[in-house]
Formats: C-alpha cells, structure tokens, sequence
C-alpha cells in the first residue's frame, strides 16, 4: 500500500487556548500607586498596583499607540502621556478622551505569596 493513500487529513477547529497563570513580577518590585510594564507570552501588558490591589491590562493605548505604563495613574485611573486618554485600570475600560476609543483587554491576576500572576 503506498503512503498516499494511509495519509489522512486532520481538521483542528479553532478554539480558544487559555494559557493559564503566569508570573509576571513580585509584589516587591510594585509600590502603591505605580505601574510595570511586562512581557507576558509576547503580549505588552501593565500591571497596577491600586491600594495594594492588583490589575493588569494591555500597555498599548488605542488612540496612537503609547506605552500607558510611561503615563500617570491616580488611584485607578491611567492617563496615557501622549493626548491625554484615561482608562481605568480595574476593567481596562476608556475613562475619558474627546473622541471614542477602544477599551484595553484587561487580564485576571493573582497573587500567591509574593508572585503576580496574570491570566491569558
């Protein structure tokens, strides 16, 4: 019997992976009131530290494209330093910006002892 006619074709239907948990950084690394920048799984995300609370959600502003973690946070409000758009970190939802823009994908994180932990 030949090889072609034993091969089968395979179909994977497309689904969505969960990664699961991955350490991101410590809780040391985080004061109160700051942000991090972190690579998860190739993804630009930034971690903030809210009255000792934890939340992340993607780094990259939808209006142009700034690193939100080089802006401002205010208790859980980050504002990007290019024009200004707020986003609540707890949600990743738009806050504030004259014009409509897109939410950031906020992440599920935990804690375990010392270790952040961000869901993807």
């Amino acid at each position: 019997m030949s090889l072609n006619k034993i091969r089968k074709t395979i179909k994977i239907k497309p689904h969505n992976i969960t990664m699961g948990k991955i350490i991101a950084c410590k809780t040391t690394e985080l004061d109160s009131g700051k942000m991090k920048k972190v690579i998860v799984d190739g993804k630009e995300i930034v971690i903030s530290n809210v009255d000792g609370n934890y939340f992340a959600c993607d780094d990259t502003c939808t209006h142009s494209g700034a690193s939100l973690s080089e802006g401002t946070i205010n208790n859980s409000t980050i504002t990007c330093g290019w024009h200004g758009a707020q986003f609540d970190c707890t949600t990743g939802n738009l806050a504030k910006f004259p014009a409509k823009i897109n939410n950031l994908k906020s992440y599920t994180v935990t804690v375990e002892s010392e270790d952040i932990f961000i869901e993807i």
